[in-house]
């Protein structure tokens, strides 16, 4: 049996029971992010596309948040403008107290690097680097030092200890998973976006995945979004934001995969 994991479900006891700190930071911070009135449309006149329809949405810090809805109601689209990836047609977007659209080239490029960790379906390894050199890259591209504390814990929790050496071509998806997420704490940033983070991987490593995000909420006070459409994986976040063409359509807190699948129903997806 896995390291990572001792069941296939949510171990909801220790979501109630997280760190002390986590449970401030839930209540009394700024929300580790924020859309206020967020619009983006694609195309002009009877083209026109409106992917996202005056959405204003908070996540709270120290929380693990899914982001769920039929394909093509904007929860992609969503995730891009919070992490200044795609620039709103109108709106606000917030990282923290960072108004995204204020800053200049050089400022969303420290916040992205310093500030948000990303973990994409994609994996998005460099190929040429070893799984050690993918993970301590951020840091390495920030001239900063590593902490080995941190990266002997994460891969360790992770259990890719004994691939550290080997390249992305030479690890199975679920470890080159395991090393993206890695990669996206090693800085232990303000916020983590997973856009469909286990979308690539089989039963088993999507769980493993799942319930070291879910570790690293409860025990370390992260902040997670999760972009999803798997009710199974959506039942390991404290909240379910729900999305259908282009606007906030609903929550639900403290998901089970059976009402999630029901609400999912109902919006047709």
């Amino acid at each position: 049996m896995s390291r990572l994991m001792r069941s296939s479900q949510p171990d909801l006891h220790r979501r109630e029971q997280g760190s002390t700190v986590s449970q401030l930071e839930r209540g009394s911070c700024t929300p580790a992010a924020r859309a206020v009135d967020l619009s983006m449309t694609y195309g002009k006149g009877d083209a026109v596309v409106r992917a996202l329809d005056g959405v204003s949405v908070e996540f709270k810090r120290g929380a693990f948040t899914a982001v769920m809805g039929p394909s093509g109601s904007g929860k992609s689209t969503l995730m891009h403008c919070l992490a200044g990836l795609d620039a709103p047609t109108a709106g606000r977007a917030f990282v923290g107290d960072q108004e995204i659209e204020r800053l200049d080239d050089a400022g969303l490029t420290a916040l992205r690097r310093d500030q948000i960790g990303f973990v994409f379906q994609s994996f998005n390894l460099v190929p040429t680097l070893t799984a050690g050199e993918n993970i301590t890259l951020p840091v390495d591209l920030a001239g900063a030092e590593i902490d080995r504390g941190w990266f002997d814990y994460l891969v360790e929790a992770l259990g890719i200890a004994d691939r550290l050496s080997h390249r992305p071509s030479e690890m199975s998806g679920g470890q080159q998973q395991r090393v993206a997420c890695a990669r996206a704490l090693i800085r232990r940033p303000e916020l983590i976006f997973a856009d469909e983070p286990t979308g690539n991987l089989d039963s088993s490593s999507s769980a493993e995945l799942l319930e070291f995000l879910r570790r690293s909420v409860s025990e370390h006070g992260q902040s997670i979004v999760m972009v999803t459409h798997d009710p199974r994986g959506a039942a390991y976040a404290d909240r379910v934001v729900f999305l259908a063409d282009g606007r906030v359509v609903g929550e639900l807190a403290s998901p089970t995969a059976d009402v999630v699948v029901a609400q999912m129903m109902k919006l047709g997806g």
